[in-house]
């Protein structure tokens, strides 16, 4: 029974530690905002940018297992390529050392409560403050005090085993049976990573384990080399039922760390050698008293030294090694090219909002390219006579209108499920601002398909223009074609020139739409037009007019003048203080 109960004391202690982290990664965010976001912009750098901002990431976030998770969630929405894929995966495995550096240097070094109980005091009035931005850095302070608290749970649920020798026994026969008692401490330090899924906290539980003398320098360094290999499982579970190319990121993951435990492995004791010439003290000379008390911080900079030497040695190598997985995993085609489906993987106890607002972003873009081309081929459509081909093309605009419109619902619900859990209110405007944005931009994709129906009717009906009334409809369409593409450029510009023209080529649409309405009216009053030619001018114009009206309010939302909607370009960029009520 009392074994039992110190069972729970361990489960419930780690539970604490990991929503320490789950609050600390929250508040690191939140403080973080768009600072963050144009960190997660250099993914798609070059390599040596992958990896800094991989490390990054996972510093804030304080998990290498959700950074490669969201990792696959870009690759799979096609935001990031394999190679800067990883980059970022290789700086995450570098990033997620920090976490034992603070728990070697400040749980084992000094009293934590008293350090958990400060940074609690910090949050306290913090946590009253009328700017969110110190109410986030409250979460900052009340993180480190549960992660602490967590911790020393830990260490005082850990049993006193000096007096048992039959278990010291036990222990100590791992450090002296050689390479397969090494090799059966990495695969539970895998299956413990595995089921913990945090490779920081399993690497919390062994530093707490060689602090308290369970085990010794090697089986400690095995363990720590396993947790390694078991944070890989969290990206590949994720990856499944997702694109080829999610599977080739989260494989990646996979082989990266497995092919540098293996190396690390083959080259354990020169390295280990080496991190305990860096380290003061020494542990292998040192009494077991003394060793422990050195023992946590050798294991974080082996953690870290072992990572550094794997990114090192892969760094030459990024290119080759993603042309290998892109042979281990060939390509397959799950869905057509004319159907949309956006499948967004995150880590729920992360919460990571930044992340899933990048990915947002980068569909919207491809929305804003979708109307464009549908303009392009409308264009082109509208002044063609050949009636097959004109028929194809309608068809052609009728399934990109249908994909517009899988995209509106599709991202839609997505920023609406986002809204539930928005953790700031520049993240929730954003939200807002983009439905807006969605909804417009569907609405253009209807309007464009309208007026490949019209063309199709002239056709069908055999309706001519004359010269004058084509150029007429052309002027118009330029006019249209030229406000289209350029609120689509500027979809993130949200600087008060960019609405001046925005508002000027507006105003030049109305006056080119009531001098051709006046123009059609002249002529159906002097009777020097047919009537079904007049009204399928009218109708022409009347949809392209209402393209204009939809580009206003996107422009509008942009720059923050519809509705005090906060402007794209300052929620993107972070300039908006998160300072508000």
């Amino acid at each position: 029974m009392k074994d039992l109960i110190t069972l729970v004391e361990i489960i419930g202690s780690l539970g604490l530690f990991l929503y320490g982290m789950q609050i600390l990664s929250q508040g690191l965010q939140k403080a973080a905002s768009g600072k963050f976001r144009r960190t997660m912009e250099m993914m798609t750098g070059n390599r040596l940018l992958s990896i800094l901002t991989g490390f990054l990431i996972t510093v804030v976030i304080q998990s290498s297992s959700a950074t490669t998770v969201m990792v696959v969630s870009f690759v799979n929405a096609g935001l990031m390529n394999l190679v800067s894929a990883i980059g970022v995966i290789i700086g995450a495995n570098i990033g997620t050392t920090v976490t034992g550096w603070i728990v070697a240097l400040l749980g084992f070094s000094m009293d934590i409560t008293v350090l958990s109980l400060l940074s609690m005091a910090v949050a306290l009035p913090l946590m009253f403050s009328k700017k969110t931005k110190m109410r986030d850095l409250s979460e900052i302070f009340l993180g480190f005090g549960l992660l602490f608290i967590g911790l020393e749970f830990i260490q005082a649920s850990m049993p006193d085993i000096s007096g048992k020798s039959e278990v010291l026994a036990f222990l100590s026969s791992f450090e002296d049976k050689g390479v397969w008692s090494i090799l059966l401490c990495v695969l539970i330090g895998t299956l413990v990573t595995i089921v913990v899924q945090s490779s920081s906290a399993t690497m919390a539980i062994t530093l707490t384990m060689a602090y308290q003398g369970w085990i010794g320098v090697w089986t400690a360094v095995a363990l720590c080399l396993g947790q390694n290999i078991g944070t890989t499982v969290t990206a590949y579970l994720a990856s499944l039922g997702t694109s080829t190319s999610a599977k080739r990121a989260a494989l990646g993951h996979i082989l990266f760390n497995v092919i540098g435990t293996v190396l690390v492995l083959l080259l354990l004791k020169p390295m280990m050698s080496v991190v305990n010439a860096v380290v003061p003290g020494d542990v292998f000379s040192l009494d077991k008293s003394e060793v422990v008390k050195i023992l946590p911080t050798y294991l974080a900079a082996f953690h870290t030294f072992f990572n550094l030497f794997n990114a090192i040695v892969f760094f030459p190598f990024i290119k080759p090694f993603a042309a290998l997985i892109e042979r281990i995993v060939p390509e397959k085609r799950k869905f057509s090219d004319d159907d949309y489906h956006f499948t967004y993987i995150a880590d729920k106890r992360t919460e990571a909002t930044e992340f899933y607002l990048v990915a947002l972003e980068g569909e919207v873009r491809k929305m804003g390219e979708l109307t464009e081309d549908m303009f392009s081929s409308w264009c082109a459509l509208s002044s063609s006579n050949d009636s097959d081909a004109v028929e194809e093309k309608v068809r052609e605009l009728s399934r990109m209108e249908e994909r517009g419109d899988q995209m509106q619902e599709q991202l839609t619900d997505f920023a609406v499920d986002m809204l539930k859990d928005s953790q700031t209110p520049t993240n929730a405007s954003y939200l807002h601002a983009i439905i807006r944005i969605i909804d417009e931009m569907e609405s253009i994709t209807d309007s464009i398909y309208n007026l490949s129906k019209l063309s199709e009717d002239r056709i069908r009906k055999g309706i001519v223009l004359h010269s004058e009334e084509r150029a007429e409809i052309e002027g118009y369409k330029s006019l249209t074609g030229s406000y289209l593409s350029f609120v689509m450029s500027n979809i993130s510009n949200d600087s008060p020139s960019m609405l001046e023209e925005a508002k000027d080529k507006e105003s030049r649409m109305d006056s080119e739409h009531k001098r051709l309405g006046d123009e059609v009216q002249k002529r159906l009053s002097e009777g020097n037009g047919d009537f079904r030619t007049q009204l399928l001018i009218l109708e022409i114009e009347r949809n392209l007019e209402h393209i204009g009206d939809y580009l206003t309010n996107i422009a509008e939302t942009v720059c923050h003048e519809e509705k005090h909607t906060p402007g794209l370009e300052e929620v993107w960029n972070g300039k908006i203080m998160a300072d508000a009520e």
